[in-house]
């Protein structure tokens, strides 16, 4: 480890983190998802184990609203706390874990369970950007590489000012570079996706909750949308690692291993 590496963690260690695993049994798309099998563990196994790597997290917890996800983390010995089948995001249920926990969390840190080898190197990173006590909300992103990416209205785009924060979130691909070919426009910009993972300071993340949607959120379906509307600040940091998410069964492939 770095010495840089090193000072990070010492000072992501004066704070205490949370993970939270947000994993809803009822999926449109795909019902079920987090006890499927993943290589002969179940996806929800899979992303804990891998959350509880990362030293710089206090404790790992997964927000459920299902009695079986809940016995099946136990089995394990992972920790599951029930949350209500009402909440409309997985921002709601993070903010109940951490209202409704005995111990003082300074800042949670909302993982997909989608992701089964997220690594753990990406919630270390994330958790350093507060080290600036400024910092309200945090994500990640990664360079852009590919026109399909670029283009593909399933993978969120982000516009950054000079301080890392992001300013807009969109499936469009953004900005538009006026005279020069949509295809020629990753050589004349450098353009990012989202990665869907975020940190909050627990007061921030209580307050995201009683926000009404938003104009712009509704126009993207774009969550984070709403925190900046109402003037938030969401810091990032740029990741180089490629994780993958299991959105619907098809996506299965892209994973197992054959046998």
């Amino acid at each position: 480890m770095g010495l840089v590496s090193c000072i990070l963690l010492l000072a992501t260690k004066i704070m205490d983190i949370i993970g939270i695993i947000p994993a809803r049994y009822a999926s449109t798309r795909f019902p079920g998802k987090p006890l499927i099998d993943i290589n002969g563990k179940s996806m929800i196994r899979r992303v804990y184990e891998q959350v509880s790597k990362s030293p710089v997290l206090k404790q790992v917890v997964v927000a459920t609203d299902d009695e079986r996800i809940a016995a099946h983390v136990a089995t394990f010995g992972g920790k599951a706390v029930i949350t209500s089948h009402t909440h409309p995001s997985g921002t709601d249920r993070c903010a109940e874990v951490v209202t409704n926990s005995d111990i003082h969390f300074d800042i949670a840190i909302n993982i997909q369970g989608d992701e089964p080898y997220i690594d753990p190197a990406q919630i270390d990173l994330l958790a350093s950007c507060f080290v600036d006590a400024t910092t309200q909300i945090a994500t990640l992103v990664k360079a852009i590489d590919s026109q399909e990416e670029l283009f593909n209205p399933n993978s969120p785009k982000v516009l950054l000012n000079h301080n890392r924060e992001a300013i807009y979130f969109s499936r469009a691909a953004l900005p538009y570079l006026r005279g020069i070919e949509p295809e020629k426009w990753l050589t004349q910009h450098k353009y990012y996706k989202h990665i869907g993972i975020y940190g909050y300071r627990s007061d921030i993340l209580k307050e995201l909750t009683k926000l009404p949607p938003s104009s712009l959120e509704r126009a993207e379906s774009l969550e984070q949308l709403r925190w900046l509307e109402n003037g938030y600040r969401i810091k990032t940091a740029e990741t180089t690692i490629e994780t993958i998410a299991i959105d619907e069964p098809d996506d299965l492939h892209k994973i197992i291993s054959p046998k």
